[in-house]
């Protein structure tokens, strides 16, 4: 159907999936969409075959929506849709390039969808605290912290049981990467098959540290407190996708973050 090469970055909402975007789609062989007038240019916007996030209730509340879920099995896992989602994409493309990039949130659940539509794409998928991305994103969703720590958790976790289904994935974590961003840049272009390029944007190394101190503003607030469980149970959510609640700026070492090939 195609010669493109696709690639399709996945992450929560605020959890750096725009900045990854930005860098990757300038590479001279890459082409991504850029002023297209619809939020953050994401690709769920441009096409009418799937239905974009608010469809589920929007950041931080689409996910708890199993129809949100995409897999190969889905009934819109078809040629037809890959043809319509592709012509209404290459609008706003560059023809002359060799790969394409799309970025949407949702993407984080629905990889093995876009895989069984472009069999030979490759997936970034990019991992930031959970505190951090629930407090970043609750001016959207107008929930509470916990329903947004719920789901982010959730969406890591669909991710992590899907993983042994992608050909060509790359894991990386936002932490890890606004500490060295060219080394993870060089990382994922190597991954993609593609020369590297020089990471020109300004990267802010502390920007969680404002979440953390709204989380310990309201764990010592006796009357919040009741809404922040940090049990066991929970601490083992955490550390199971590389975290920790207990103690937020520990990074759990995972055997999960890099690239994944399987050629089977």
């Amino acid at each position: 159907m195609t010669d493109k090469k696709f690639i399709f970055l996945a992450g929560h909402h605020r959890s750096g999936t725009s900045l990854l975007h930005e860098i990757i789609r300038e590479h001279d062989s890459v082409s991504g969409f850029s002023n297209t007038g619809v939020p953050e240019d994401e690709g769920m916007f441009l096409q009418n075959v799937y239905q974009p996030a608010r469809a589920y209730g929007g950041p931080g509340k689409y996910i708890f929506d199993k129809q949100s879920y995409m897999n190969e099995s889905h009934p819109l896992a078809t040629p037809v849709s890959a043809e319509a989602i592709l012509t209404q994409w290459e609008a706003y493309l560059d023809n002359s390039c060799t790969h394409y990039i799309e970025k949407s949130p949702p993407n984080i659940v629905r990889t093995r969808f876009f895989q069984k539509l472009y069999p030979d794409s490759k997936f970034v998928v990019i991992f930031r605290h959970p505190l951090a991305v629930g407090y970043a994103t609750q001016k959207w969703s107008k929930t509470t912290i916990k329903s947004l720590i719920e789901h982010t958790l959730l969406g890591y976790e669909i991710l992590l049981n899907d993983l042994p289904h992608l050909k060509n994935v790359y894991v990386l974590r936002y932490e890890d990467f606004v500490q060295n961003p060219q080394n993870k840049i060089n990382s994922i272009f190597d991954f993609l098959g593609l020369a590297s390029l020089t990471v020109k944007h300004k990267i802010r190394l502390e920007v969680n540290e404002q979440y953390y101190a709204r989380w310990q503003r309201n764990r010592a607030n006796i009357i919040k407190r009741l809404h922040f469980p940090l049990t066991d149970k929970v601490e083992q959510r955490f550390n199971n996708i590389g975290y920790s609640l207990r103690d937020y700026r520990q990074l759990e070492p995972k055997n999960f973050f890099g690239a994944h090939v399987n050629e089977s």
